[in-house]
């Protein structure tokens, strides 16, 4: 929102102290914020202005790095007030940290008082489902006698409802055990907790500026997480964690998370900075300096997309690209809006944009797999998850947003209802803009082609092994098993985001013709698409 607001006021003249809190996340935004506000600090010095004090705070950051970037700012440490904690490491490493998180609850499980809860990090929706399974059916077949197990899944696509069930004080002579991705390492506090289970495992993206390719993979966490993930135990009693992972392994951790700006692609930062009218972007002061090639590798995209131009040896945006800078979108997003009305389809891709900006509005329980293909098979399109989310959407607005149907849809209501929400500030900004809310209706051939249009950067192609690679740099790729073309092969797709895992996924998928990526960019795809004349 700052940085919205930075856009009408680099100055930031309506404030005279801005409070940076957990500084050591280091997103893409705060990266860029703290340069921003750096150097409104500075120009409001240099003007005589009233002065802008900035706090910067954190629970575990690196200090001399933040100090050092704020002008060798004075440090102030204020003493914490959390309980002992004892860490305990295995002695060698673990090849399979899922069947040793596993092995460490039940061990918990079988040994302390029940009133313990047990806190586990995993790194992601399917790894969570699956082992909170496998935690009930164990449970199921313990000794007589043994205590009682309540298993709590918690990521960020689960409906609110059932995330709030985590906090909920546990039944006495029943342990609570709460199977978690990142999202519980700061900011919350699970009421109960006394051990903790560290993977040392974390999903987090990945940008190769030389492929272009940004990928979703799992991780080692840096020490700092290790830490934040430890401090969980010891919230409100002391707390033991159990590391699943040896001292020496540890050790070889990185000290701080690598910022976000280092590791993805820069396009949305660019254009922000270029927006903000950054004399020269290549120079701006972040704390963190990206690579030069992932730089490069933004602006040529911008380049591709119509959003920038070089004049007197500087980028500045094109008409195109100003539009594209007001709409708080990824580039590709916002100008697949702006250029929806050649398609006469603004009010789907509205929808479309607006469900892709938000957490997943779909959750599958596995347990419920067959019911939950039942109810959804009504929703399926043959022409992929765009068009299926699509189809979901207007179900869920021609049922006035019922939270009944979505529970009965297996449909996340509190996201849904974000979507809608982001889909009428987006419109406003249309209607700001001039630009043409039609409505394709049932052509969904227009809505693809638009996608087409944008999203060509990310287009695979099947090959003759029945495999899919990447248009650009020949990737080899899979459709991912959550997708609805799970079991089709149709020869072109876009796709969303890849995940990596046991091998490369193509997430939220379209079905595309050859011939729309070759319109849409002829001289970049001019020697990549096989057997397309121009």
């Amino acid at each position: 929102m700052l940085l919205r607001e930075a856009l009408g006021d680099p100055l930031l003249c309506r404030y005279s102290v801005v409070i940076l809190d957990e500084a050591h996340e280091r997103t893409v935004h705060t990266d860029v914020l703290f340069g921003i506000v750096k150097a409104a600090q500075g120009k409001r010095k240099e003007l005589h202005k009233m002065p802008l004090k900035v706090i910067v705070m954190s629970a575990t950051m690196d200090v001399d790095l933040f100090s050092q970037y704020f002008n060798r700012a004075p440090v102030l440490y204020l003493e914490g007030r959390q309980h002992s904690i004892q860490i305990f490491y295995t002695k060698e490493p673990q090849n399979d940290y899922l069947h040793a998180s596993l092995v460490s609850v039940f061990q918990i499980h079988q040994e302390a008082p029940p009133s313990h809860s047990v806190l586990v990090f995993l790194t992601g929706q399917e790894e969570i489902e699956a082992m909170s399974r496998t935690c009930r059916e164990i449970a199921k077949h313990l000794p007589p006698g043994s205590t009682q197990m309540s298993v709590f899944p918690l990521y960020a696509s689960l409906p609110h409802l059932q995330q709030l069930r985590v906090f909920q004080l546990g039944q006495k002579d029943c342990r609570k055990v709460i199977l978690s991705t990142n999202i519980a390492e700061t900011s919350v506090t699970i009421p109960g907790i006394k051990y903790v289970v560290d993977t040392g495992m974390v999903k987090a993206k990945r940008y190769n500026p030389e492929s272009g390719l940004e990928v979703l993979a799992v991780q080692h966490v840096s020490k700092a997480q290790a830490w934040q993930r430890a401090g969980r135990a010891g919230r409100q009693q002391s707390g033991i964690c159990y590391r699943l992972y040896t001292e020496e392994e540890f050790e070889k951790f990185l000290n701080m998370t690598v910022p976000e700006i280092q590791r993805c692609n820069l396009a949305s930062v660019m254009l922000q900075l270029l927006a903000l009218r950054i004399p020269n972007i290549l120079t701006f002061d972040f704390i963190s300096k990206p690579s030069p090639d992932a730089v490069r590798a933004a602006i040529e995209q911008l380049d591709l997309l119509g959003a920038v131009e070089r004049k007197d040896n500087h980028i500045i945006l094109t008409p195109l690209g100003k539009k594209m800078a007001a709409f708080p979108l990824e580039p590709r997003f916002s100008k697949t809006l702006l250029l929806s009305p050649e398609f006469h389809c603004t009010e789907e891709i509205l929808t479309i944009v607006s469900l892709l900006s938000v957490d997943s509005v779909l959750y599958n329980l596995h347990a419920k797999r067959d019911e939950v293909y039942s109810v959804r098979k009504k929703f399926i399109s043959s022409e992929g998850d765009h068009m299926t989310l699509l189809n979901i959407y207007h179900a869920f607005k021609n049922v006035g947003g019922h939270k009944e149907w979505c529970r009965e849809n297996f449909v996340n209501s509190r996201n849904m209802t974000m979507v809608a929400e982001v889909r009428r500030q987006l419109r406003d900004l249309c209607a700001k803009f001039g630009v043409r809310l039609e409505s394709s209706r049932s052509d969904t051939g227009n809505i693809r082609r638009c996608l087409a249009y944008t999203l060509f950067l990310n287009a695979a192609e099947l090959q003759p092994d029945g495999s899919y690679a990447t248009l650009d740099s020949r990737q080899p790729v899979a459709i991912h098993p959550s997708s609805v073309l799970f079991h089709c092969k149709p020869s072109y797709v876009l796709y969303n985001e890849l995940l990596h895992t046991s091998k490369c996924y193509m997430r939220d998928l379209c079905v595309v013709d050859a011939e729309w990526l070759y319109e849409a960019a002829p001289e970049y795809f001019g020697r990549k698409l096989k057997g397309i004349k121009s």
